[in-house]
C-alpha cells in the first residue's frame, strides 16, 4: 500500500516536470554561478572555503533568503575552511527536513601541470576544464542554484529543504566542516536524510549512457605509516640490514595481498543490474561471472573475471590499500637511517581500521617494519537503507529524461563526508544525475572536466529530483 501511494505521488510529480530539457532562461544565472563558485581557489594550501561560502550566502540573500536562514560557520582556528547552511522552511511543521550537501574545498593543483589555469574555468570543446569542475563545485553550485530558484519561484516546499556547503572533504589531517557541524550545530543540520555526491550515471567509451547509480554506503579512507629505522653507516660498507630494503620488501607483499571479498546490499544490487547490461553487450562471461559472485562471494574465478574486468568492480569487493608516497635516507652517500610509505585504504563498511592495520602487519610479516595508524576521521558506519521512497523517485525521474537507462544501487568504493552523517544517524545516499566517461572526468587529476551537457542536465534532474522528495508524505 506505501509502495503503490509513493510510486503514485511520484506519478503525479512528474507530470508537472516540464518538457525536457529545452532551453532554460535560468541557465545565464546558474553559469554565473557556478562559474564564481569555481574560481573561488578553495585549496587548503592558497584558497579560502569562507570566502566561497559568503560568495554563496550573498547569491541567497539577493534572490530573497533572510539573514535568519543563512548560517555562515567557521571554527576560529581555520578561519579559511568556513562553510555556509541554508534553509528554505517547509510548509509543514511534522514534516522532517531534507539535507542537501556539498563540499567545497577541491584538491591541490598546479599551474604548471595544468594545460589550462586551473582556477579559471574554461568552456571547449562541449567541456568544462578547471580544478573543482566536477569535483564537488558541480554539485554544490547545482544546490545552492535550485535554492535560489525555488525562492524565485515562490515555491515553499512541504519538507524543509538545508543545504551545507562544506570544507575540508578532500584533506585528510585538515578541519572537516561536515564532522563539525554534526559535532557542534547538530540542529542546523538535522533531517531524515540527506543528498551528497559518490554516485552518478555512467558513460561507455562510446557516450552511451549505461546506468544511473545511487550511492548506498561507500568505504572509509584510511591512512597507514610504514616505518623502518636503522642505525645506517657509510654508503661504501653496504649491509644487508638496509631500512630501504626492509621497506620495498614490505611494498611488495603488500602489493600482493588481497582482502577478503565483502558484500553489501548495495553492491550485490550492482552486480545483479550490471550482469544484465553486460549480456546486452555481448560480454556473457563477465555477466555470469557477475552473478556468480552476487551468489557466492567465495567464487575466486568468477572474482577475478569481475575485478580484471574493471578497476571499479574489484575496489567495490573488498577492502583495497595502495602505496601513495614514499619519503627514505638522508645523504646521497649514506645507508639510509630511515624509510617510510605512506599507504592508503579503502576500507570495506564496518570493519575497523585496527582490523586493517593488524592485516597489513600479519601480510608484510617483518618485525622490523612498524605499521601505524595515523589520523581517524570518523566512524565506519554501516550502509543506509535503500527505501522505495528513496528509489522510486530516481527511478520514475531518469525514465523520464532518459529512457531505458536502468536505475542501479552501488557501494561507493572512495569516501565522501557522508561518512559523518551516516554515523551521526542522518542517512545519507550519493545522487548527481551527472553522467560521467569512464576517466571520471579526471577528478583529483590534470585537466579535470564535466560535459556541459551532463551538468545542465544533472541540473534539471537534481532540481525536479528535490522536488518530488520535497513533496512526499
Amino acid at each position: 500500500m506505501k509502495s503503490r501511494f509513493v510510486l503514485g505521488a511520484v506519478t503525479a510529480m512528474l507530470a508537472c516536470v516540464q518538457s525536457a530539457y529545452a532551453a532554460d532562461p535560468t541557465e545565464p544565472q546558474f553559469r554565473a554561478l557556478y562559474k564564481e563558485l569555481v574560481e573561488t581557489n578553495t585549496t587548503l594550501s592558497a584558497g579560502s572555503c569562507t570566502l566561497a561560502a559568503e560568495r554563496i550566502a550573498a547569491r541567497l540573500k539577493t534572490a530573497g533568503f533572510p539573514e535568519a536562514d543563512l548560517h555562515l560557520f567557521a571554527d576560529p582556528a581555520h578561519p579559511k575552511e568556513g562553510g555556509l547552511v541554508a534553509v528554505l522552511p517547509g510548509r509543514d511543521p511534522k514534516a522532517k527536513a531534507i539535507l542537501l550537501l556539498a563540499h567545497i574545498d577541491v584538491v591541490e593543483a598546479k599551474r604548471e601541470d595544468w594545460v589550462r589555469d586551473p582556477f579559471t574555468l574554461i568552456e571547449e570543446d562541449g567541456k568544462f576544464y578547471a580544478r573543482g569542475a566536477l569535483d564537488d563545485k558541480a554539485q554544490a553550485a547545482i544546490w545552492a542554484d535550485s535554492l535560489v530558484r525555488f525562492k524565485q519561484e515562490g515555491y515553499q516546499p512541504r519538507h524543509t529543504l538545508k543545504m551545507a556547503l562544506t570544507c575540508g572533504e578532500e584533506t585528510a589531517g585538515a578541519f572537516n566542516g561536515a564532522e563539525w557541524l554534526t559535532k557542534n550545530r547538530r540542529e542546523l543540520i538535522d533531517a531524515a536524510y540527506a543528498l551528497n555526491e559518490g554516485a552518478g550515471g555512467e558513460l561507455n567509451e562510446a557516450g552511451r549512457r549505461v546506468s544511473m547509480t545511487v550511492q548506498a554506503g561507500e568505504k572509509v579512507a584510511q591512512n597507514y605509516r610504514l616505518e623502518v629505522t636503522n642505525r645506517g653507516g657509510h654508503s661504501s660498507r653496504p649491509m644487508k640490514d638496509n631500512a630501504i630494503y626492509h621497506l620495498a620488501g614490505a611494498l611488495e607483499k603488500i602489493q600482493g595481498y588481497e582482502f577478503p571479498i565483502q558484500l553489501t546490499d548495495g553492491s550485490k544490487g550492482y552486480l545483479n543490474a550490471m550482469s544484465k547490461i553486460q549480456l546486452a553487450a555481448g560480454h556473457k562471461e563477465v555477466a555470469d561471472a557477475m552473478l556468480a559472485v552476487a551468489k557466492n562471494p567465495a567464487d575466486g574465478k568468477a572474482v577475478k573475471l569481475v575485478s580484471d574486468a574493471s578497476p571499479s568492480w574489484a575496489a567495490m569487493l573488498h577492502t583495497t590499500c595502495v602505496a601513495t608516497m614514499l619519503d627514505a635516507g638522508h645523504a646521497t652517500n649514506a645507508l639510509p637511517q630511515r624509510a617510510r610509505a605512506n599507504i592508503n585504504c579503502r576500507i570495506f563498511p564496518g570493519v575497523t581500521q585496527e582490523t586493517v592495520r593488524e592485516a597489513l602487519v600479519k601480510a608484510v610479516n617483518d618485525p622490523a617494519v612498524k605499521v601505524e595508524t595515523l589520523e581517524i576521521r570518523g566512524e565506519n558506519s554501516a550502509p543506509p537503507p535503500l527505501t522505495r521512497a528513496i528509489m522510486a523517485p530516481v527511478e520514475k525521474l531518469t525514465q523520464k529524461m532518459w529512457p531505458g537507462v536502468p536505475v542501479m544501487p552501488i557501494l561507493q568504493s572512495g569516501a565522501t563526508d557522508g561518512q559523518f552523517l551516516n554515523a551521526a544517524g542522518i542517512p545519507t545516499y550519493g545522487i548527481s544525475g551527472i553522467f560521467l566517461t569512464p576517466d571520471l572526468g579526471n577528478i583529483h587529476g590534470l585537466n579535470e572536466y564535466i560535459g556541459v551537457q551532463s551538468l545542465m542536465e544533472g541540473r534539471t534532474f537534481l532540481h525536479e529530483l528535490v522536488k518530488i522528495y520535497a513533496e512526499q508524505i
